[in-house]
């Protein structure tokens, strides 16, 4: 899986992208990432990549120019990938909610190439170039580096042989639509503050698997 980001915040990715199960699956060559400087395809010596929104309004627009550009040469520069095997994500508020089912989905492609919007959003000629408007929530963020990073994590985690154990997946919240996961304990058995005793349930101690199981499935919520 190959994750391409075009952002004008470049360094934005660098930490997350190079700790834990992502950059072991990296290491591994499981996925890899491209990160493109929009301003690189800027076509004015300020590298401008936004402008004033005509009607008027506040804030500023990015422009249609360098992101068509943009999104023409990194396809160009993945060519092998078929384009049923690819998708170009514009990260908005006003997109279609991200899931574990879309998570699902997408993990199945080859490529997926995050437009990482700023500003007061993007031209919306864009969509014309587009697969899809994905928001993470109904919420308003400053741009779209940390949806994308959101995105590519949990489609990371159910790639093969990323996690250590495929159980994880099969039992985690989401993991059935509208589900969460039951609670979870490890040691020590009985934890104290003062003179206040918190334990685990018994059940997870009797060794009974059946019962654990019918346990798990009582305790685990539906999410609203």
């Amino acid at each position: 899986m190959t994750f391409q980001l075009l952002t004008i915040f470049p360094n934005i990715f660098n930490s997350y992208l190079n700790e834990g199960i992502l950059h072991r699956a990296k290491e591994k060559k499981q996925i890899s990432f491209k990160i493109h400087n929009l301003r690189d395809w800027a076509n004015d010596k300020h590298r401008s990549v936004d402008d004033t929104p005509y009607g008027g309004g506040a804030g500023m627009l990015m422009k249609i120019e360098p992101l068509y550009q943009a999104l023409q040469a990194i396809k160009k520069g993945s060519e092998r990938i078929k384009p049923r095997q690819r998708k170009i994500i514009l990260l908005s508020a006003s997109g279609k909610k991200w899931d574990q089912e879309l998570a699902k989905r997408y993990s199945k492609l080859s490529e997926l190439i995050f437009i990482c919007g700023r500003y007061e959003g993007v031209d919306a000629r864009i969509k014309n170039f587009i697969d899809e408007e994905i928001s993470v929530g109904d919420y308003v963020l400053t741009g779209g580096e940390l949806p994308a990073l959101t995105i590519i994590d949990s489609i990371t985690r159910l790639l093969p042989g990323v996690l250590g154990n495929q159980e994880s997946i099969i039992e985690e919240s989401h993991s059935e639509t509208g589900q969460s996961e039951y609670p979870q304990y490890t040691r020590p058995e009985i934890f104290k503050v003062g003179s206040k005793r918190y334990s685990v349930p018994k059940i997870l101690l009797s060794g009974d698997h059946q019962k654990i199981k019918d346990w798990r499935k009582q305790k685990s919520k539906k999410i609203k």
